[in-house]
């Protein structure tokens, strides 16, 4: 297994004394973004975030419909 410290090539340099702490929080809250970890194989068929959401989507649909079928 690979030494997670030493994946950066050399070469690469940044200077965080010109970071900007939060830059783009106030938009990722206006455009309701959120963020979820997929396991690859789950990762594999659903290519796009709307492919994703779509079948998201349908899966609450089909839960709210049987969820009404089964209340007394």
């Amino acid at each position: 297994m690979r030494d997670k410290r030493n994946d950066m090539r050399c070469e690469y340099t940044f200077d965080y004394s010109t970071a900007v702490r939060g830059k783009y929080y106030r938009r990722i809250m206006r455009e309701g973004a959120n963020v979820a970890i997929l396991e690859p194989d789950v990762a594999k068929a659903f290519r796009t975030s709307a492919a994703l959401n779509e079948a998201l989507r349908s899966l609450l649909r089909i839960s709210e419909t049987t969820r009404r079928l089964t209340r007394p």
